[in-house]
């Protein structure tokens, strides 16, 4: 079988907002693209043939969690990750910089040695280095792989995110060398410098010249104000390559993604539309619902009347409130599976009116609604 490289062109514009194609040897992956968030070789409460079926193209996987459990020998004796959980679409995985710093006990950073931890699981002691992230990816067998990097906790200091951004950039270049030369898979480069333009501006410059082949922007979505996000990448915008992909990571909300697509954004993770999916929260072209609001005891109306993926608008209101208060399990997988499918349906639509050069309509018309 011939390998099919990673590629990416552009297709179509409208002012910084663009479609595009990914190629890569497991699929094509149209952009701008939601990938759903596969954390521990599942997406929570849903078989993969039916995240499939949402039109999802790409999901997400965690080095960080894969590597702790069930362990990277277990995932390559399958044949790798796409084998091991039946996943025949590309997967990402991140290279668990961010979930060192945000669920580990985090011991030490040492700019040679990498992140020195424990784990959350069972305390055992871990030294992930840039280059033991790149090999447990390249074990993983991921279509996209992601340097290591040093997600600071939200800060004004600039001191700290410069630092930062530093070390980040010192692991990037490591990372990329670690990864060598495989024209079949990409590796992408990971964009820091907190709320500071100039950091910002320093981080992605280094990043172009060491080469990748996408440039994901980090370090957002963790407590900062919509608007702060929405100024970096303003900021960056213009200064982005525009013949590779641009990932803003763990990002969010229909209108962040919509903010964020304006802004010339091509990929989007993040974890809500499940997570929400399993508390009770919809995701609709109305605004958001909580379901376990006793408001919907005797509320008789699908979600979505339009839904006809999954037979999703034979279930009433009234029931998935009586399964969530229920703690039944059935609730967690119709939400789960109605979030994806409007995410999804949202990434079609905004596709469609870049198409038609009316995504500036679009977007005016629910970036204050979802």
């Amino acid at each position: 079988m011939t390998l099919k490289n990673f590629n990416f062109n552009v297709i179509n514009k409208e002012n910084y907002s663009r479609t595009g194609l990914i190629e890569t040897n497991r699929g094509n992956i149209d952009t701008p693209t939601f990938m759903p968030v596969g954390t521990q070789a599942t997406v929570k409460a849903t078989f993969i043939e039916d995240i499939k079926k949402t039109g999802s193209q790409i999901i997400l996987g965690n080095t960080y969690h894969l590597m702790i459990r069930p362990g990277i020998n277990r995932i390559k004796s399958a044949g790798g990750l796409h084998e091991f959980m039946n996943c025949s679409l590309p997967i990402l995985t991140d290279s668990g910089g961010f979930q060192v710093m945000s669920l580990s006990k985090l011991n030490k950073i040492d700019r040679e040695k990498g992140a020195i931890f424990n784990s959350h699981i069972d305390g055992k002691e871990i030294i992930l280095s840039p280059e033991e992230s790149i090999k447990i990816q390249k074990a993983l067998n991921s279509d996209i792989v992601m340097v290591m990097d040093e997600c600071p906790k939200k800060t004004n200091d600039y001191k700290i995110i410069k630092k930062s951004m530093e070390l980040s950039c010192y692991w990037a270049e490591r990372s990329k060398k670690a990864f060598g030369l495989n024209p079949h898979k990409g590796i992408f480069g990971i964009v820091q410098g907190g709320l500071f333009e100039d950091l910002r501006i320093k981080s992605l410059e280094k990043l172009i010249e060491i080469g990748f082949d996408g440039y994901a922007i980090g370090g957002l979505a963790v407590g900062e104000k919509q608007s702060e996000m929405f100024s970096i990448l303003d900021y960056l915008k213009d200064h982005m390559p525009d013949n590779k992909p641009r990932y803003l990571m763990g990002v969010g909300t229909p209108s962040d993604i919509l903010g964020a697509v304006k802004r010339g954004i091509d990929m989007f993770d993040c974890v809500m539309p499940t997570r929400s999916g399993r508390t009770g929260l919809a995701f609709t072209w109305e605004g958001r619902i909580n379901l376990r609001n006793s408001k919907y005891k005797n509320d008789n109306t699908p979600i979505d009347k339009d839904a006809s993926i999954f037979n999703l608008n034979k279930y009433s209101k009234n029931y998935i409130n009586h399964l969530f208060n229920s703690n039944e399990i059935l609730a967690s997988m119709i939400l789960t599976l109605h979030n994806i499918n409007f995410y999804q349906e949202l990434m079609n639509a905004i596709r469609e009116n870049i198409k038609k050069g009316k995504f500036a309509e679009f977007h005016d018309k629910y970036i204050g609604k979802l």
